[in-house]
């Protein structure tokens, strides 16, 4: 389970104590439809309830009703300024015209500028690092390692399957209500027979290709 170690490591290693460090994360990288969405989180280790840290772990392992309860506890705390969080997103746009790492990277810098405080350093899942005016440092499966990071991707996780859960809405019929723009079968299926959205990612091969069939 996801713990402090890695917050309090970054904090010793900057040598400022105490210091204000964030997790970063990011979710949707691989699907072929909507925005990647990335999230900050700040947390007070001493005043964070234990309750919920004990429930913190990465968002995929997670079931969708306790990624929801988790993301409202969060979001209630948020308003008390016992948590920090934020969120910041790339567009289909970006993705098609930077790239989906670029595009990621993107992300996680605006959830961290829409923070409403100013962090010392950053933690961030993976092993690239966004552009931040803060020290940072990648950690590899942070989401499974670092409290900060969890609490980064469960939000992430939410907040974008709320907004593919609206263009399923606008777009029926690919199932992104259920596969979240992943390259499910039904998905692949429905590309085939009703065509390609302003929502998806042109750049992603097998949109590219549906396009090239209409062509």
């Amino acid at each position: 389970m996801p713990d402090f170690q890695k917050e309090i490591e970054l904090q010793q290693q900057l040598a400022i104590d105490p210091a204000i460090i964030v997790g970063l994360d990011e979710v949707g990288r691989g699907p072929w439809a909507g925005p990647v969405v990335a999230a900050a989180a700040w947390l007070d280790q001493f005043r964070t309830p234990l309750s919920l840290l004990r429930k913190l772990d990465d968002s995929k392992k997670l079931t969708a009703i306790r990624r929801e309860q988790l993301a409202a506890e969060l979001t209630q705390l948020n308003m008390i300024g016992v948590v920090r969080i934020a969120l910041g997103q790339a567009s289909v746009e970006e993705i098609d015209e930077l790239n989906i790492l670029q595009a990621s990277l993107l992300a996680m810098q605006r959830a961290f500028q829409n923070l409403k405080i100013k962090p010392d350093g950053a933690l961030i899942d993976g092993n690239r690092l966004p552009l931040l005016p803060c020290p940072g440092q990648t950690v590899i499966k942070g989401d499974s390692l670092s409290l900060s990071i969890a609490a980064a991707s469960v939000v992430a996780k939410v907040e974008r399957d709320r907004q593919m859960q609206q263009l399923s809405i606008h777009y029926p019929g690919y199932g992104w209500e259920r596969n979240q723009g992943y390259g499910t079968a039904e998905h692949r299926a429905a590309l085939l027979d009703l065509g390609v959205t302003p929502a998806h990612r042109r750049t992603f091969r097998p949109v590219r290709e549906r396009l090239e069939l209409s062509n």
